[in-house]
């Protein structure tokens, strides 16, 4: 399976933990990741990461052209969602892209470990039918 890794900087240390932590059932996907966010979980894990730009310079559009063509198959999103950032309406866009063609969300640690813990179980396997 696709996973798409996004994480804003008052989470990065959480999602660089949360890799270390379940690195074991990430290994057995591909990982796709905005570029800081991908190159920190790098630096931590080993795991290859395929990484975008940085965020706020594309990184979120570029992960949602992915999304919206249906080539991601879970996102996790570590999100700040009490500060702001310039690039919200791409931030929003990610949420919509996920809403409207059915691809598992998390937007915090609780709900990106039961996804996780889903995928290894197998729950997430429907999601080659959509491919």
């Amino acid at each position: 399976m696709n996973i798409g890794l996004i994480a804003h900087d008052a989470k990065k240390k959480l999602m660089q933990n949360f890799c270390i932590a379940y690195k074991g059932i990430l290994s057995k996907n591909e990982l796709y990741a905005t570029g800081t966010t991908g190159r920190l979980i790098e630096d931590v894990t080993n795991l290859t990461v395929h990484k975008y730009l940085a965020g706020h310079l594309g990184g979120v559009q570029q992960l949602g052209s992915e999304i919206e063509n249906n080539n991601i198959d879970m996102v996790i999103f570590l999100r700040d969602s009490g500060n702001p950032k310039s690039h919200e309406p791409d931030i929003n866009n990610i949420f919509t892209l996920c809403d409207v063609h059915n691809i598992p969300l998390a937007t915090n640690l609780a709900t990106a470990e039961l996804l996780v813990k889903a995928l290894d179980r197998g729950d997430l396997d429907w999601r080659e039918l959509f491919k």
